[in-house]
């Protein structure tokens, strides 16, 4: 099963602010550890190893790029039309 690339998020300016509005009182360490504990809750949902390695991926190369392109070239998500 591959990693869902299409946006799936019901309402998402409304999570999105949510997101933010929950770190507001929080200093930078506090929000990176708010950030990593998120993402573990998140991945042992998806639970797929290889779903994970996809988005870790994904997620690296929006923020090192690197000679090596990821697995899939297309980084980001999408709104379905």
């Amino acid at each position: 099963m591959p990693l869902n690339r299409e946006l799936n998020i019901a309402d998402p300016d409304g999570f999105y602010e949510e997101l933010i509005a929950i770190q507001r009182d929080l200093d930078d360490e506090q929000a990176a550890l708010f950030q990593a504990g998120l993402v573990l809750v998140l991945a042992n949902q998806v639970g797929d190893r290889e779903l994970l390695r996809e988005a870790l991926a994904i997620a690296r190369a929006g923020v090192v790029p690197s000679a090596d392109p990821p697995a899939t070239p297309d980084v980001g998500l999408t709104r379905s039309r």
